[in-house]
């Protein structure tokens, strides 16, 4: 299968569990932790709210197996027994993310070894190396004994592997295992200098034996290396996971599988991760103090119903107030956190979970916000979890429904990877942020967007953005001139097409193999002063921009026009009067290129210029303006959030049902409230 796509049977196995529970709602349980009278007041609790789901399990291995070689499972029929018996399904966990103290102590190799050579210790969570054969062995007898003890039971209603795959090892059977990925890689010696350029600084190597990971070393490690070690740890990670997956699909064919990912985490790619997965699952945690949050959220969401081919995805985990490891732990109000969930729910999430159920009395996430806090369901965060389960059973009509969007925008881990190796031109000019740059401006109009990774088919798009993407190989850049060509609008941003898939820079004029397609060519990047550089924009395209805040910030490059028009120029400084952002003709679409990182009205009249000329508006004419207002469409549903603090007047189209009141809407508006939600189902 291509990459990121899924069988008919895995979507399925999911799209099973949300038509007969409906949208998943619940979080971690860790019984655990607490005595058996707690267990049955928790059940009942879980019942009164909505929840439907919760995951067991997931830190347990050490209750499972106290010594080596002993199971105790005992108190685990109870609590599933308990749990079923309060109609309350159980999203059973591997118990693999931590090992018990006991195995690293008698086996210390089993233990990870940092970059500077210092072996780690028990005591925290992760404590082992996923090289470890010896972890390994164990980690999948207490699967396979976990898998055939629970396949059956009915409240097990899906499977959870492991927990925040991220581990990363530099020991020695890391190293070794390192040295045979890169075997199957390159298949010789001779090949893997030559993408590793070993040639600079003797660095060649004369054996396979000789090759380390990326330890501590006197100086700049090697890119390529560097890059190439992020491959083989995001691959081994993979490896656990299938390990796992194989054991509980060799006794269960029918239940979904899954683990959570991190939003855009940097230590594992997952769109080589999506095919394995039933359902994608996300741990998300914004924060209430950043007022870009809501658009960096709504980015990941995209994200994660990106990786999976726009099937519906679960939020796994969030916080129903303040997380605890921030140095300061901004609380979420309970308003705040049923909008967070709605949001996922209209960008397709058919799950929506918390870490935690009950607040923990000891570790170190005891103040770690919960569904049940420590004062008890007398409080506002609980009156809030309940009031959310009764508005999730509402929205059961959007179940299995899509996001349709027209618009993608790039992304790609290794390119992420391989941008930010310390030997570069800036380390101001940060992948993620400008992905973020790009993307707010198009929530905030209500345009839907796919994340896409390089290389990807288009064809369902009619406007294709590239922030940045360091990485670019030949079929990537095929594939955006072939959208140009049959009329998509391309945006690229700076610094794209620079190095290859061994990260090795391409000669010529940059990005070479776009320059064609684009009609501009560039020739040395260039790190701005602090206050940038003033953009003269063309008056005939510029007109309604604030040529008060026209400059380029952080970046920028020395570019020449080769048949593109030129729409804004550097005017002062290093690159006085040479072009900053084109625009050409190509196909029958349009391309513009973006040699900066323009100050925001700048970037929107571009994005604003790409989007008209793709035919592409937003699910909500009235979108953009209203500032605060997000507007999705997810299936029948038109979902609108409010992101003020003030209740907030919109018109529609038409009248329309409001899914969360029951309310009719006509005389063609609807009144937000502050801090909440309408979900409109037009009538007829």
């Amino acid at each position: 299968m291509p990459v990121g796509s899924q069988s008919a049977g895995e979507a399925g196995r999911f799209a099973a569990l949300t038509e007969a529970l409906g949208i998943l709602y619940g979080g971690d349980y860790n019984p655990e932790q607490w005595d058996p009278a707690t267990w049955r007041e928790d059940a009942r609790l879980m019942r009164e709210a909505g929840v439907n789901l919760v995951t067991v399990g997931v830190f347990s291995w050490a209750r499972y197996e106290p010594r080596p070689g002993v199971r105790d499972f005992d108190w685990l029929d109870e609590v599933l027994d308990l749990l079923h018996a309060h109609d309350v399904a159980v999203d059973l966990a591997t118990p693999t993310a931590s090992p018990p103290a006991w195995l690293g102590r008698r086996f210390p190799e089993t233990l990870p070894v940092d970059a500077d050579g210092v072996r780690l210790v028990a005591g925290s969570r992760n404590h082992f190396s996923p090289a470890s054969r010896i972890y390994r062995e164990h980690a999948l007898a207490i699967t396979t004994d976990l898998v055939d003890r629970y396949a059956d039971h009915p409240a097990v209603r899906m499977w959870h592997v492991g927990n925040e795959f991220g581990q990363v090892c530099y020991g020695e059977e890391s190293a070794r295992e390192f040295r045979r990925w890169l075997v199957e890689r390159y298949g010789t010696i001779e090949r893997l200098n030559d993408a590793w350029g070993t040639a600079f600084w003797s660095q060649h190597y004369a054996d396979w034996d000789e090759i380390l990971p990326p330890r501590r070393m006197p100086y700049h490690v090697n890119p390529t290396q560097s890059l190439d070690f992020r491959r083989y740890s995001s691959d081994l990670m993979r490896e656990l996971f299938r390990e796992q997956l194989d054991v509980i699909r060799a006794r269960d064919a029918v239940r979904p599988v899954t683990t959570n990912f991190m939003g855009f985490f940097p230590l594992v790619d997952y769109w080589s991760w999506a095919d394995d997965l039933d359902v994608v699952a996300d741990d998300a945690y914004p924060d209430p103090g950043d007022p870009h949050s809501p658009a960096d959220a709504a980015l990941t969401q995209d994200l994660m119903r990106s990786l999976g081919q726009g099937r519906p995805w679960v939020l796994m985990e969030q916080a129903a107030g303040a997380v605890s490891w921030r140095e300061h732990n901004l609380p979420k109000s309970p308003e705040r956190s049923r909008l967070e969930s709605l949001q996922a729910v209209a960008r397709g999430a058919d799950g929506v979970c918390f870490f935690q159920w009950r607040a923990a009395r000891a570790g170190a996430e005891r103040f770690h916000s919960a569904m049940l806090p420590h004062a008890g369901p007398d409080t506002r965060v609980h009156e809030g979890v309940r009031r959310l389960g009764a508005d999730l059973r509402l929205l059961r009509p959007v179940v299995g429904t899509t996001v349709p969007a027209r618009v993608a925008i790039l992304f790609d881990w290794e390119s992420w990877w391989a941008a930010h190796e310390l030997a570069r031109p800036t380390v101001r000019l940060d992948t993620l942020a400008q992905l973020r740059a790009w993307y707010r401006p198009l929530w905030e109009t209500g345009v839907a967007v796919d994340v896409v990774r390089p290389g990807s088919d288009l064809a369902a798009y009619d406007v294709v953005l590239v922030p940045q993407t360091y990485l670019l190989d030949e079929h990537a850049a095929e594939r955006l001139t072939e959208a140009a060509a049959r009329g998509a609008s391309v945006v690229v941003g700076p610094f794209t097409g620079v190095a290859d898939t061994d990260a090795q820079v391409r000669t010529g004029r940059f990005p070479v193999l776009l320059t064609g397609l684009l009609g501009v060519s560039g020739e040395e990047w260039v790190p701005l002063p602090d206050d940038g550089v003033t953009l003269a924009l063309d008056p005939r395209w510029g007109s309604g921009v604030d040529v008060v805040d026209a400059r380029a910030t952080t970046f920028a490059e020395a570019l020449r026009a080769d048949g593109a028009a030129v729409l804004a120029r550097f005017a002062g400084g290093h690159l006085d009067g040479l072009p900053a952002i084109t625009r050409t003709t190509a196909g029958a679409g349009r391309c513009w290129y973006v040699g900066t990182v323009p100050t925001g009205p700048v970037l929107e009249r571009v994005l604003d210029d790409a989007l008209r000329a793709g035919g592409v508006g937003p699910a909500l004419a009235v979108a953009a303006e209203v500032p605060g207002l997000e507007v999705v469409r997810r299936g029948p549903a038109l979902f609108l959030l409010n992101h003020t603090g003030v209740e907030l007047d919109v018109p529609v189209p038409s009248a329309a049902t409001d899914l969360l009141t029951g309310s009719e809407v006509s005389g063609g508006r609807v009144r937000v409230p502050a801090t909440g939600a309408v979900v409109l189902i037009e009538d007829g």
